[in-house]
């Protein structure tokens, strides 16, 4: 690095680190109450150590590095490279972890930021090799660039670091709390729709605006009128067994009725099962992936050909108002159908055809989403490693139902709350996206010594360097990753 201060000097991390030092243990060696690291036991970024398991825990029959406290640890296997650790106490870890030891010239903490800082990140990156699981050889630590501070300075940096860092992590903290907040409050938010305390005060003031038995009413004629012209759709299970589970029933508004998903619907089936040709253009092929909570992903979906989209059924092309819910995998994701681009589903994909009712399609969006009917879902589901909705359950699940003017006024208010709540929510990302950037500039600042003042007292780092390379010229040669017996 250039422009540093005139008491710094740039070196090779292995000119201030012993890996010679680094020693071997046996799994037969550890006793079964012995700390036992293992890379997912560090948090990538934050260096945050998520578990700490002993032996008996692990039982792991491959040989140990040792560690001792005070050394610092990190990860040389790609994706794992930027984590790192300072370790409180003795222990082992798997030989993908390197412990490099901070002497009495190097103070561990200023080592460890060094680790993290992005001259050395890019480092490690351009230098790791091999093609499956690629990793930072020792030889090429060893070569990696180090700054070298005055001793005394490196303490006084590690000491601004842990003071600013730690600002960081505890707004980082906040902010991350700030996700769940707004998923609860668009939950509540979709709650208080669905259940008639968003709009209690527009019932106050229009006490005779209609009731929901009239609208299931006129839907149920409209959906009569429509099977007489389709009754093979009056035998689909999901119309012949659409009684309301009322188990899942809950207090509504006297003006407020209750119906079901297969009442309301003339069929809820699900997509085509066969193979289907991919193709790279043509006609769009919806997977459970491409349906998200309130809407449709088309423009990520896959294409099959025209020709294999000509040769499927209705059931496998919904229409502009059909409302689309996953139900293999991660059950629940549910969308209405707002285009009129053609395009067809495949078997992790329901559709539940909404061709009658004259009810607000946005309204039963907010229904399929809220908390109650995800709820019904996921304690319907079955299967063990894969969730399956049942089409014939999801068909008896409650849709309450207000009168027209009301579906439409919920829907204006949700849309004005879930608004507020998506600016909150681009005000986050923007914060994290700053926050984030907070760790590289303060580091950069810190190893270009700007981040404290110097003092002209220090012993100068080239110096300091160049007892240690008599020093280590001096020393009789060690072997490389001598093994040892657990203490």
């Amino acid at each position: 690095m250039s422009d540093l201060p005139q008491t710094w000097t740039d070196c090779r991390l292995g000119d201030v680190v012993d890996y010679g030092l680094t020693r071997k243990c046996e799994p037969v060696d550890i006793l079964g109450d012995s700390w036992v690291l293992e890379l997912e036991d560090i948090e990538k970024g934050t260096s945050r150590l998520l578990d700490r398991q002993t032996f008996a825990q692990r039982q792991s029959k491959s040989t140990k590095n040792c560690f001792d406290a005070g050394d610092v640890l990190y990860g040389k296997l790609r994706p794992y490279l930027n984590k790192v650790l300072i370790a409180d106490q003795p222990g082992y870890c798997t030989t993908e972890i390197v412990p490099l030891k901070a002497e009495a010239h190097l103070d561990a903490r200023y080592l460890f930021y060094w680790l993290k800082h992005p001259t050395f990140l890019a480092y490690v990156e351009a230098e790791s090799h091999g093609l499956n699981m690629p990793r930072l050889g020792t030889d090429t630590g060893r070569a990696a660039p180090f700054v070298f501070a005055p001793r005394p300075e490196q303490t006084r940096i590690a000491d601004k670091l842990d003071a600013v860092l730690a600002r960081v992590d505890a707004c980082r903290n906040r902010l991350n709390r700030i996700p769940a907040i707004l998923k609860r409050f668009r939950q509540s938010v979709l709650a208080a729709a669905t259940s008639g305390a968003l709009t209690e005060d527009l019932r106050d003031a229009n006490p005779h605006s209609g009731t929901g038995a009239d609208q299931i009413t006129r839907d149920l004629e409209a959906k009569t009128t429509l099977l007489q012209s389709a009754p093979a759709l009056a035998k689909k299970k999901s119309s012949s067994n659409s009684g309301i589970d009322t188990e899942y029933v809950f207090p509504i508004p006297e003006s407020w009725n209750f119906t079901s998903w297969g009442a309301l619907s003339e069929w809820i089936t699900y997509g085509f099962t066969r193979p289907m040709p991919s193709a790279p253009s043509g006609v769009k092929l919806v997977t459970a992936r491409d349906v998200l909570n309130f809407s449709l992903r088309l423009a990520e979906a896959g294409f099959t050909t025209g020709e294999a989209y000509a040769d499927l059924s209705d059931k496998d092309r919904p229409r502009r108002g059909d409302l689309l819910i996953t139900k293999d995998g991660t059950i629940g994701r549910a969308a209405i159908v707002a285009t009129d681009e053609p395009f067809c589903i495949n078997q992790s994909v329901a559709v539940c055809w909404l061709r009658s009712t004259s009810m607000d399609r946005e309204y039963l969006e907010l229904v399929a989403n809220a908390d109650f009917t995800q709820t019904f879902v996921q304690e319907k589901a079955k299967g063990m490693a894969i969730q399956h909705l049942s089409i014939t359950d999801f068909a008896q699940a409650p849709v309450p139902v207000p009168p027209p003017a009301e579906q439409a006024e919920i829907v204006r208010r949700v849309e004005t709350l879930f608004a507020f709540a998506d600016r909150l929510e681009a005000r986050y990302t923007a914060a994290r996206a700053q926050v984030e950037k907070l760790t590289p500039s303060l580091l950069a600042k810190a190893f270009r010594g700007e981040l404290v003042p110097q003092d002209p007292n220090d012993e100068p780092a080239s110096e300091l360097l160049a007892r240690i390379r008599v020093n280590v010229a001096s020393q009789p040669k060690r072997g490389r990753g001598r093994k040892t017996a657990a203490s």
